[in-house]
């Protein structure tokens, strides 16, 4: 096969791989490239690798590429999107395509560290509202977010340090809640440190999982799966080690209900989520909008959907109506949908409910534990039915 074009393929791969780009969407997206450029090719996405064959079967010529699963990076997604239309277009040749792309992988990030903090605060924030807390838990999420997000810049480049984040993030969030508590009186410790959590709850990961399952992508599911489990223990494990620090001090009065939030804060609460998580995922500036309409819209569909329909098919008319908006968004604009279905799941992920799950395990009520662990499984598989369902009603011009 022609080297250039192989080069490119290959490339383009890599890069979409290293920055989210599910199994099912980047196998999609390679074999188009390769069709257009007169390839015959064959690939396979892992989680850490892609296999991709090129050439009949009797002469292959097979590359293994070993990646280190990256963050979402969606406005990389978007120019490496751009970039494979404009090579199969004729507008680059494959030669000046595979260049482009390591000029894109070098791009400096769009975001400062101090931005980056600050939307880590904000996500805590408008978790701890979301899930039903008041301003103490309000307050206590946003310092826990902000120093799990310090940590998560500390430890980015150091992979020894890096894959030991979540207990240690699940410690300092627990910690937080039951110091806050014994100092500044009755507060909800759960709601606090679940929301102090959650950018780093697997909930995203889970669904996707579910999604390379039901598109049959089944190693890249099961492994998938199997991550987020890992991490589910290690944050459920965390959280139990750091509530320890509640007993080395006095007993506190029972925390009451969170305390009931002013009407309309929920609004401000979706708006806010939207901006930080659009920043974390480091959408571009002309996406944010777009980005906090379609989480709203997201949210309130299932939220919605659970009061008619039950928490399951209220998941499954969120991510439905998600799918479907993104989908004709991207036809309008011709971009990828994954620029607003990726942050809009952001709020429909069941990661609070399998945390949840663990915390009641932990505690030794197997039963309320288990029933829990099979609702979010339930939801995840809702989730992924409702973008399955959108695909096939309202499909989209483009793979990602």
């Amino acid at each position: 096969p022609p080297g250039p074009a192989v080069a490119f393929v290959l490339r383009l791969g890599q890069a979409l791989h290293r920055h989210g780009t599910p199994a099912h969407r980047l196998e999609g997206l390679m074999q188009r490239v390769s069709e257009r450029l007169g390839l015959e090719a064959r690939f396979f996405s892992t989680p850490t690798s892609i296999f991709a064959s090129f050439g009949p079967p009797e002469d292959l010529r097979t590359s293994l590429i070993r990646v280190e699963p990256g963050d979402f990076d969606l406005e990389r997604l978007i120019l490496l999107d751009i970039l494979a239309d404009d090579v199969i277009q004729g507008r680059l040749t494959p030669t000046e395509g595979a260049t482009r792309v390591e000029a894109i992988l070098a791009r400096p990030p769009r975001y400062g560290p101090a931005l980056q903090l600050l939307c880590w605060m904000l996500a805590g924030a408008s978790a701890a509202l979301l899930f039903g807390g008041g301003w103490k838990e309000m307050g206590v999420a946003a310092v826990s977010s902000l120093a799990i997000g310090g940590l998560d810049l500390l430890t980015r480049k150091q992979p020894t340090t890096a894959r030991v984040l979540e207990p240690v993030a699940a410690v300092l969030s627990a910690a937080f809640a039951g110091i806050a508590a014994h100092f500044f009186g009755p507060l909800h410790g759960e709601v606090a440190t679940l929301a102090g959590l959650i950018v780093l709850l697997p909930g995203l990961t889970l669904t996707i999982a579910v999604n390379e399952v039901a598109t049959r992508n089944l190693i890249s599911g099961t492994s998938r799966l199997t991550h987020a489990a890992l991490v589910f223990l290690q944050l459920g494990f965390g959280a139990a080690l750091g509530s320890r620090v509640a007993t080395v001090l006095p007993p506190v009065p029972t925390p009451p209900l969170p305390t009931v939030m002013p009407p309309g804060t929920a609004v401000v609460a979706l708006v806010v989520a939207g901006f930080a998580i659009a920043v974390l995922f480091r959408a571009r500036p002309r996406d944010w909008g777009w980005i906090a309409l379609a989480g709203a819209a997201a949210f309130m569909g299932a939220r919605l959907g659970a009061l008619l329909l039950g928490p399951q098919l209220g998941a499954f008319a969120g991510a439905l109506l998600l799918g479907m908006g993104s989908n004709a968004l991207a036809r309008l604009r011709n971009r990828p949908a994954v620029t607003t279905v990726v942050p809009g799941l952001m709020l429909l992920v069941p990661g609070s409910v399998g945390f949840r799950s663990l915390a009641s395990l932990l505690e030794r009520d197997v039963v309320a534990g288990v029933d829990t662990a099979f609702s979010m499984l339930m939801v995840a598989v809702a989730l992924a039915a409702g973008l399955l369902s959108a695909n096939a009603i309202m499909p989209s011009r483009k793979v990602l």
